[in-house]
């Protein structure tokens, strides 16, 4: 092992460790010259991101350390930046100005929009699921695998003499046929799709396929693919206990939204807005140039 893999490796050790409790939180995690990273700084960091980047991080030790690995690319920039006194230059304070007020406003936003910790109850998420069960709804999917052959009829004609073959493989043909890669390198594998995300000129054939039978060429504008139906799931609505934690981040995502737009209608009743229509179509109207005179 090289000292740069076995470098990496060491790191993403370390990082993976940043979840336990008893990781030090000044222990030095990453660095680029002076610069360094303290678990701290990667709590305080991966804090901010929403829970589903959380989770990955969590999760992935490889997208933790790219994650890690950019933060501390932002944080060399910006000491190059602040050592060329790039932010004392008139346009960028600005700009920092502009920043700073809107982070603030949004983060004192985000906190009067948080719901409840315990949000939602189970009577209301057994509520929510029994009132949105129509929209809840699987449509019927199919499990599909493909041999794409785009404009050589030759090629073409090659591998259907190889599926009538007896004992045809067809996962064993496509990897050597398919000009699809992504789905040749995993032996024509398409996955599951659903009726609507699948071309009118093939789903047509579908329901005349029976499971694992081998359609004829469809000829399509890109080119000839044959279809094989490895399995078929009927429309069906999931229960609350297969959607549950999903169900429970939508209901909330939901709540805090409602919240937020409460919040501001409350705010803006407290404090009524008023604008000068006639002076601000004159800004409008007054190039950026004119108003720095």
């Amino acid at each position: 092992m090289t000292r740069f893999r076995m470098k990496r490796k060491i790191l993403i050790t370390w990082l993976a460790a940043l979840t336990a409790t008893q990781a030090d939180s000044t222990a030095v995690l990453a660095k680029v010259g002076d610069i360094e990273i303290h678990a701290d700084d990667i709590r305080e960091a991966i804090s901010s991101l929403d829970a589903a980047q959380q989770e990955k991080l969590a999760q992935d030790a490889g997208a933790l350390g790219q994650y890690v690995r950019a933060l501390l690319v932002q944080r060399l920039v910006l000491k190059e930046a602040i050592d060329k006194k790039w932010d004392q230059e008139p346009a960028v304070i600005s700009t920092l100005v502009r920043a700073r007020e809107s982070a603030l406003a949004e983060s004192f936003l985000k906190s009067n929009s948080t719901p409840e910790q315990d949000y939602p109850s189970e009577d209301e998420l057994t509520r929510a699921y029994e009132a949105n069960k129509e929209k809840l709804i699987v449509p019927r999917s199919f499990q599909l695998a493909q041999i794409y052959i785009s404009k050589d009829r030759i090629k073409l004609d090659a591998a259907l003499k190889q599926l009538k073959a007896k004992n045809a493989d067809f996962s064993a043909i496509a990897k050597t046929s398919s000009e699809e890669s992504a789905s040749a390198a995993k032996g024509g594998m398409i996955g599951w799709l659903t009726e609507e995300q699948i071309q009118p000129e093939i789903r047509a054939k579908l329901p005349k396929l029976a499971l694992n039978t081998v359609s004829e060429p469809i000829q399509l504008t890109d080119g000839w693919h044959i279809l094989k139906v490895l399995d078929i799931r009927e429309a069906h609505t999931p229960t609350l206990a297969q959607i549950r934690d999903n169900f429970v981040t939508r209901l909330r995502a939901e709540h805090a939204q409602t919240k937020r737009q409460q919040y501001l209608a409350q705010l803006i009743k407290d404090h009524p807005i008023a604008i000068n229509e006639i002076e601000l179509a004159k800004v409008v109207a007054t190039p950026a140039s004119d108003l720095k005179h």
